[in-house]
C-alpha cells in the first residue's frame, strides 16, 4: 500500500493546470515575445482537457499560442521538462498538444524565427470589410487617444475565412460554453474591431475583438437578428469595446425596415447588463421614456416606440423603463422609493404565479402526501424570501449602470 501511495504522489506532480500552462499573447513587436507583461491565460480549457481543466503527464508544461496582433497569423509550441513516459513504464500522458490541433488552422508556425519574419508582413494587413463606425478612446498606458474602427465584413471578403478560422479559437478560452460556426451559412453577419497604431511611421492594425449574429427569419417579410457570440479580446477588455461594438451592431440594424427586433442567444449575465446599458443610452432620448412619464408606469408607447424606432423587443424595453424610472426616482423619499419598488417586483413575482397556478392545478389531480411535497416547495414566506433578494440583486444592477451612463 506504501508502494501505491508512492507512486500516486510521484504521478501528481506530473499534473498541470491547463489554464496555467497556455500562455496566449498578442504580438505586435517581435520584443513582445518575450515580454511576459503581454502574456494573458484562458478563463476556461475544459472543453479540450475535461472538468478538472488538468493535463496529465508533464512537468513544467507550457503551451505557448501566440498570435500576431493584426492577421493573427500563429505561433505555437509545447514546452515541458520532464514527461512521465520517461520515467514510468505502462503510464500514458495526455496528448496535449493534439488537442490545441483539434481547435487552430493548419499553417501555424513551430518556430519562432518564422514567427518574427511573419511579423515582418503585419504592414500589408488591412482590415476586412466595410467600416461602419470610428471611435476614439483614452488609454492611460499610452498617455493618449486611441483611433478604432468597427467593420461589417462578409465571409466572401478574401482572406476572411482563414482569419476569422485563427479568431473563432479564442472562443474555446473565454466562453464557458463555446461552439463554433457554420460559416457556409450565408444568414451570418460578422463585425470586427480594430485598433489603428503606428510603427516605424506606418500604420497599422490590431484585432479587438468581433461579433457573429445569424439573421432569423420571421414571418412573413422580417428577420430578426441575433447576437450569437461576442468577444473583447483580453488585452482590450475593461476599456469599453464592448459597448461601442453592440451599439454599432444595434444601429447598423435599426437603419433596416425588414428587422423585427435584435435579441441575443443564451445571453450571459456580463452580456445582459452591457446590453442594458448600451438600450438604455439608446432609449433615454425617446419621448415615451421622458421623465414625466416614468412615475406613470410601463405603457404601449414605450414598447412601441422602442421596437419601431430602436427594434428593442418589449421585454428589453421594461427593463430600459425600470432603469430609467430609477434614475429619476429620489430614493429617500418613502412614498417614491416604495412605488417603484412594487413596480420592479409586479415583473419579477410573474414566475411565482405562474407557480401558483400549477399548484391550483395540482390540487386537483395529486395524492395528499403529493401535494403536500408540491407545497413545500413553494412555500409562500420563501417566495417572498427569494423575491425581495432578487429584488435587491436587480437594484444593485440599476444602480451600476446608471453609474456608468453619468461617465458616458
Amino acid at each position: 500500500m506504501a508502494g501505491v501511495n508512492a507512486m500516486e504522489k510521484k504521478l501528481a506532480e506530473y499534473k498541470c493546470d491547463t489554464n496555467e500552462a497556455i500562455s496566449l499573447k498578442l504580438v505586435r513587436f517581435p520584443e513582445e515575445i518575450e515580454d511576459e507583461s503581454t502574456t494573458f491565460h484562458p478563463e476556461f480549457t475544459h472543453q479540450l482537457y475535461g472538468d478538472d481543466e488538468v493535463a496529465f503527464g508533464y512537468k513544467g508544461l507550457q503551451i505557448q499560442l501566440y498570435y500576431s496582433a493584426g492577421n493573427l497569423t500563429t505561433l505555437f509550441k509545447v514546452k515541458y521538462s520532464s514527461k512521465v513516459t520517461e520515467k514510468f513504464e505502462c503510464v500514458e500522458p495526455d496528448d496535449v498538444e493534439g488537442k490545441i490541433r483539434e481547435i487552430i488552422p493548419q499553417g501555424f508556425c513551430g518556430n519562432t524565427d518564422d514567427f518574427i519574419s511573419l511579423l515582418e508582413k503585419e504592414a500589408n494587413f488591412t482590415p476586412f470589410g466595410t467600416l461602419i463606425h470610428t471611435y476614439s478612446l483614452h488609454n492611460e498606458e499610452a498617455g493618449e487617444d486611441l483611433t478604432y474602427q468597427i467593420h461589417k465584413v462578409e465571409l466572401s471578403s478574401p482572406g476572411f475565412r482563414e482569419y476569422h478560422e485563427r479568431l473563432q479559437t479564442f472562443l474555446m478560452w473565454f466562453i464557458e460554453t463555446a461552439s463554433f460556426i457554420d460559416v457556409d451559412d450565408d444568414r451570418w453577419d460578422f463585425f470586427l474591431v480594430f485598433e489603428k497604431y503606428n510603427k516605424d511611421g506606418e500604420t497599422l492594425f490590431a484585432t479587438v475583438g468581433y461579433m457573429t449574429v445569424y439573421n432569423y427569419y420571421v414571418y412573413p417579410d422580417k428577420t430578426r437578428p441575433r447576437v450569437s457570440q461576442m468577444l473583447i479580446l483580453p488585452p482590450f477588455q475593461g476599456e469599453g469595446h464592448g459597448a461601442q461594438l453592440l451599439e454599432t451592431v444595434h444601429r447598423f440594424y435599426c437603419n433596416s425596415s425588414k428587422v423585427q427586433d435584435i435579441t441575443a442567444e443564451d445571453p450571459s449575465e456580463s452580456y445582459v447588463k452591457l446590453r442594458d446599458f448600451v438600450l438604455v443610452k439608446l432609449c433615454q432620448t425617446l419621448a415615451s421614456f421622458s421623465t414625466d412619464k416614468l412615475s406613470l408606469g410601463f405603457s404601449e408607447d414605450m414598447a412601441t416606440e422602442a421596437q419601431e424606432k430602436l427594434k428593442i423587443n418589449k421585454k428589453h424595453a421594461r427593463r430600459v423603463y425600470e432603469i430609467l424610472r430609477l434614475r429619476a426616482t429620489d430614493m429617500s423619499i418613502e412614498e417614491k422609493a416604495k412605488a417603484f419598488r412594487l413596480e420592479v417586483k409586479k415583473r419579477l413575482f410573474g414566475p411565482y404565479k405562474k407557480n401558483q397556478r400549477e399548484l391550483t392545478k395540482m390540487r386537483k389531480c395529486l395524492r395528499p402526501e403529493e401535494l403536500a411535497s408540491q407545497v413545500n416547495q413553494m412555500d409562500t414566506q420563501l417566495q417572498h424570501e427569494e423575491l425581495e433578494r432578487s429584488y435587491q440583486e436587480v437594484l444593485g444592477d440599476y444602480r451600476r449602470i446608471i453609474e456608468r451612463l453619468a461617465r458616458a
